[in-house]
């Protein structure tokens, strides 16, 4: 018992720093986060120091079992190399909202006349016009003078409804001879029809807030910013955050990057563009030839390009778009695949970091896909390690006892789940975090081994968006290796647990015990977003704005396009399924009264006080369509979890698993 006491001394150790230290500090002053990230930088090195002095080096060389010892090894030296990139980087941190304040002051300053042009590109390929009209409708919306400003609507399909769309919206339509390039070639046909001397840039699915230009365009007073990022914000739930039960309590899964990762790398001067939501100087996309054609992330590509001529990113980390996030597992795929071998090609490519011109090496290191190349990867070993140990008896490493085991390596997993709770409060639970990067393992994986060895030749694919893009579906290929996984692990631990089959002895047997339990609920949780549910076509916004329905006022609790949420003290003026809607800044509307709910309020002393929620469904048409479209997405409202509730996720995640073990 002694001895384990003392092992945990580290772990103990760690927990005081942080106790002490981070939680009692601002995680957003440099030197915080450079001394907290050292400390974690230390404990990841002593366990490394550790792990090849007393357990890699010590191991006979005895065939079979000495090869997969240095195998694991060679992996968690890949996995620390990672996480000490990763550490670096998130020492630092910057917000640059107050430049962009004192900025905008003196840019605004001046007679209109003198702004710039600028010109909105769209481009598009397959979207509908239920996601198309939104940010159409959102771009010319921009408050900008609308002598300086042109929409471009970059078609790639040659669609003649959605010329005849953009001409009623007095907006450019676009289109050239052939698809080739995608996205960059259809960017570069748009940068021959305009002339704006600088360019923002919006997938078809994202609406630009009001005030985009006013927010970014002021840092291009320097001369040497060639892009201006924000980060993408989304009026849907993604697949992950759906099929997990988890819409109204865990954020998105991109948030970790645009609200944590992207400051800090703006802070290094290694920021980049990441395509939507961005706005670029025409002067430097020249420069460097038009959008590059290399690569299917154009937009990584064009910040590596513009570092070799001089220009860099600025990231400002504002509200200033909303879109929509992938809606199934099959469009969360194909955005991910393309991003991951995108990233992989520029290791290849003559501008990218191993070979660009003009790059220090700290932003080679930066910019090198080490994240694509090593995460998931990672993450196979660790379900593996332990069922070849069940199986076939192979032990990790040279293992002497538990406590030297406890001693180094739960330190160094309570250091680092530490800093993330602590960098990323909203957006990070261990194990959540680490059922979604599973889940995505069983697909991820393949395409990081392809894209090495044939990192070009597999052609651009658009992310399914919007109508026609409804089917639910079921995830059979991720479940199956999931399902196979845990069946593996739980049979060889049953095997061992009887002497007479058991085939493992040690003691690394029960860290093994420990090891497989973990895996297999973090499998369980993983396998429940295999499971697609419904999606919504249009999405609500929740509101406490005053409506009157057929002259009872009333409170609008939600609103979407097509219909709205009004709580009501009354029923007995509703009489008929047809009622009129008034909200501030439109004209009165018919809607179709179709469910009632009932409601308690308040408790008072004349007893129980009641709301009566009226389901109104409409559908408008021209310039009340416009409005509704400008009053919902560009920026009154937002669908924002800012804080996760931990006990709510736990019991969400316990009750589904268990409803969908007895389900199969």
């Amino acid at each position: 018992m002694v001895q384990y006491l003392i092992a945990l001394v580290p772990t103990f150790l760690v927990l005081a720093f942080f106790f002490l230290g981070p939680f009692n500090w601002s995680r957003r002053h440099t030197w915080t986060r450079a001394v907290t990230c050292a400390f974690v930088a230390a404990v990841a090195l002593r366990y490394m120091f550790w792990r090849l002095t007393e357990t890699v080096l010590p191991y006979p060389n005895n065939g079979a079992s000495f090869y997969w010892v240095w195998i694991l090894f060679v992996v968690e030296i890949l996995a620390c190399g990672e996480v000490i990139l990763f550490l670096v980087l998130m020492s630092r941190y910057v917000d640059r909202s107050a430049e962009a304040d004192r900025l905008a002051r003196g840019f605004f300053a001046r007679d209109k006349r003198e702004l710039p042009t600028v010109d909105v590109f769209i481009p598009t390929y397959n979207e509908p016009l239920d996601v198309l009209e939104r940010t159409i409708v959102g771009a010319r919306s921009l408050d900008y003078p609308p002598d300086k400003l042109n929409v471009y609507v970059l078609d790639d399909q040659r669609r003649d409804w959605l010329k005849a769309y953009c001409e009623e919206k007095n907006v450019i339509h676009v289109t050239r001879g052939d698809n080739k390039h995608a996205k960059a070639g259809n960017m570069n046909n748009g940068l021959k029809v305009s002339s704006g001397e600088f360019i923002a840039v919006f997938d078809a699915d994202f609406v630009p807030y009001r005030h985009f230009l006013r927010r970014t365009l002021p840092f291009f007073c320097d001369e040497s910013i060639g892009i201006v990022q924000t980060p993408q914000h989304f009026f849907n739930v993604d697949p992950v955050q759906s099929n997990l039960g988890l819409e109204n309590i865990w954020p998105d899964e991109q948030r970790l990057f645009f609200d944590e990762i992207a400051p800090s790398r703006d802070a290094w001067d290694v920021s980049f563009c990441c395509g939507s939501c961005s706005i670029a100087r025409r002067k430097a996309v020249d420069a460097i030839g038009g959008f590059p054609t290399e690569s299917i992330t154009e937009d990584l590509l064009t910040t590596l390009s513009m570092l070799n001529k001089g220009y860099k990113t600025r990231y400002l980390n504002e509200r200033l778009s909303m879109g929509l996030a992938a809606e199934n597992l099959t469009g969360y795929f194909v955005q991910r695949e393309r991003w991951c071998q995108g990233g992989i090609q520029t290791l290849y490519l003559y501008n990218g970091p191993l070979r660009g011109p003009g790059l220090t090496l700290f932003q080679r290191i930066m910019f090198l896909p080490a994240s694509w190349l090593v995460q998931y990867l990672v993450r196979f070993m660790i379900l593996l390690v332990p069922i070849v140990y069940l199986w076939l008896g192979l032990l990790p490493l040279y293992f002497t006892d538990i406590a030297d085991y406890v001693s180094h390596q739960v330190p160094l997993l309570a250091a680092y789940f530490l800093l993330m709770l602590w960098i990323t409060p909203t957006r990070y639970l261990p194990v959540i975090s680490s059922a979604v990067g599973t889940f995505a393992t069983f697909r991820m994986l393949p395409t990081v081994v392809s894209s090495l060895v044939r990192p070009f030749g597999k052609p651009f694919r658009v992310t399914p968006k919007g109508s026609g893009n409804e089917s639910n579906q079921f995830d059979r290929y991720s479940f199956a290796w999931i399902a196979s996984m845990i069946t593996v692990t739980v049979f060889g631990l049953l095997v061992n647990i009887v002497p007479e089959t058991s085939h493992v002895q040690g003691q690394f047997s029960p860290v093994a015990a420990w090891w497989s339990g973990i895996n297999i609920v973090v499998l369980l949780i993983a396998s429940l977003i295999c499971f697609e549910k419904p999606r919504r076509l249009f999405h609500a916004f929740k509101l406490d704005e005053p409506a009157v329905v057929d002259d009872v006022p009333g409170q609008i609790v939600s609103l979407a396009l097509d219909k709205a949420v009004v709580a009501v003290p009354t029923m007995s003026r509703f009489q008929s399924k047809s009622v009129v809607l008034k909200l501030s800044g439109f004209a009165p509307f018919k809607s179709e009264l179709r469910q009632v709910t009932q409601r308690r309020s308040s408790i008072s002393r004349g007893g129980d006080k009641q709301s009566y929620y009226l389901h109104l469904y409409f559908e408008l048409s021209g310039s009340a369509r416009d409005n509704m479209i400008v009053k919902l997405y560009t920026g009154q409202y937002s669908q924002d979890i800012r804080d996760i509730d931990k006990v709510a996720v736990s019991l969400n995640l316990l009750l589904r698993s268990f409803g969908r073990t007895r389900t199969l």
